[in-house]
């Protein structure tokens, strides 16, 4: 195979997962903060090596404050109106 159409190959692959997590995003929030979770949970373990926990740690969802609907990013709600 040629080296041009391998890097066209893995161009088209990049683009398309990016697409995909943009849509995950997007769509189903919750699967995505509990699969990030269950990734992070399996990298911090005290018998990996440091690089892994520290990536574990960076891929971790941020903590919040409450349960959401949907376990996502807590804004999905309606607005409330404004009090004058």
């Amino acid at each position: 195979m040629e080296t041009g159409l391998l890097l066209q190959y893995a161009v088209i692959a990049l683009a398309v997962l990016v697409s995909a997590w943009v849509v995950m995003k997007k769509q189903f929030p919750g699967t995505v903060r509990k699969a990030r979770g269950a990734i992070a949970l399996g990298l911090v373990k005290p018998q990996r090596a440091a690089w892994l926990q520290a990536l574990g740690r960076r891929i971790a969802p941020p903590a919040t404050g409450g349960g959401g609907a949907c376990g996502g990013c807590d804004s999905c709600g309606p607005t409330p109106p404004k009090q004058h």
